[in-house]
């Protein structure tokens, strides 16, 4: 049975991990260059639209269990004692976790901001932006990344494990 419960929960942290990677991918390759290409107004609207249309069932499921979904795959694969080197899952659930702190603490931290900034000038637009844009594309690219390896340690793990 457990063995079963185990490849489930690989299965499971890999799809969510894999979800997330490439939303954050999405938003480091597509998203973010086009947005800055935009006016101040445009972005802020546009980010703040963005800001609103995120917070949604499918995208809190994905984000809270992806971690946990994590966490609970190296829990199992340790109280299975199978054979093969659990560092692959360790690895994969700190980088899971990790994306979870990054946006929990910086991405929203600064969405919050936005969304609470005057910007009823074009000047406030623009301090808006500036406060916000560059920090926040950094710990996008910086989630990427940790949510990618996530994905790919995952996979190791589950391969080699």
């Amino acid at each position: 049975m457990l063995p079963t419960v185990l490849t489930a929960s690989l299965l499971i942290a890999i799809v969510l991990n894999g979800l997330l990677a490439g939303l954050f991918f999405a938003f480091s390759i597509a998203i973010i260059p086009g947005l800055r290409r935009v006016d101040d107004s445009t972005y802020v609207r546009s980010f703040r639209a963005i800001n609103t249309a995120i917070l949604n069932l499918v995208f809190l499921l994905a984000f809270c269990l992806a971690p946990l979904s994590a966490v609970t795959a190296v829990v199992l694969r340790l109280w299975s004692g199978g054979s093969g080197p659990v560092m692959w899952l360790v690895i994969a659930a700190v980088c899971s976790v990790l994306t979870f702190l990054i946006t929990a603490s910086a991405n929203v931290r600064l969405n919050n901001g936005l969304d609470r900034a005057a910007v009823d000038t074009e000047t406030q637009r623009g301090e808006a932006r500036v406060a916000f844009e560059a920090r926040w594309n950094r710990w996008n690219h910086v989630r990427s990344l940790t949510s990618i390896a996530a994905l790919v340690f995952f996979t190791i793990g589950m391969a080699f494990g």
